[in-house]
């Protein structure tokens, strides 16, 4: 594993965000590992990373705008709606991950954020280490579960959410700056 590597335009990045695809150069430099709050915010990205399980990072990127306007730019309110009908338009929707569990996911985790006895930002938020890690020197230092994680998912869980295993959980918490895991010497950290 390494390090910070240059991207095209010699500035020390992430290995995986220096590479040639500009998806993921943006999405590196602009977004991941930046705090994000917001219900509506945290539903997508809670939402993406679950339908990116299995799938490459890449493809979720790709197909985000699909995403937006397929779940009604993830206002939690009107998802919870989502009826028989809905699911039937998602499933044939070639611009989104057509997969029956996740598209049903979805919808019931926009229920379960309805349900929540608080914000969905203010439960995940909750999780966030503190204080923060240090910064991790290569990829090889960068954990897929973290006990803060785990504990997420198993919150999430008992309120109803669906596809938010720790993996998942953690990614999430990755790419919603709960916590930061650019590389030590990396430019956007």
């Amino acid at each position: 594993m390494t390090g910070p590597v240059p991207g095209p335009d010699g500035r020390p990045r992430c290995p995986w965000g220096a590479g040639p695809s500009t998806d993921y150069l943006s999405y590196h430099d602009e977004e991941w590992g930046r705090p994000l709050h917001g219900d509506t915010e945290l539903f997508e990205r809670v939402s993406l990373e679950a339908f990116q399980s299995g799938l490459s990072w890449l493809t979720i990127l790709r197909k985000r705008p699909a995403f937006r306007a397929a779940f009604a730019g993830f206002d939690p309110a009107v998802v919870a709606t989502f009826d028989i009908d809905d699911e039937t338009r998602l499933l044939a929707d070639a611009g989104i991950v057509r997969n029956r569990a996740k598209v049903a996911a979805t919808i019931a985790n926009a229920r379960a954020v309805l349900a929540l006895d608080r914000s969905l930002s203010e439960l995940l938020w909750s999780f966030a280490p503190d204080p923060p890690r240090a910064a991790p020197r290569t990829s090889a230092d960068v954990p897929a579960v973290t006990p803060e994680s785990t504990a997420m998912a198993k919150a999430l869980k008992r309120e109803g959410f669906r596809f938010v295993g720790p993996t998942t959980a953690y990614a999430l918490m990755q790419a919603t700056g709960m916590v930061n895991d650019h590389l030590a010497g990396c430019d956007f950290r």
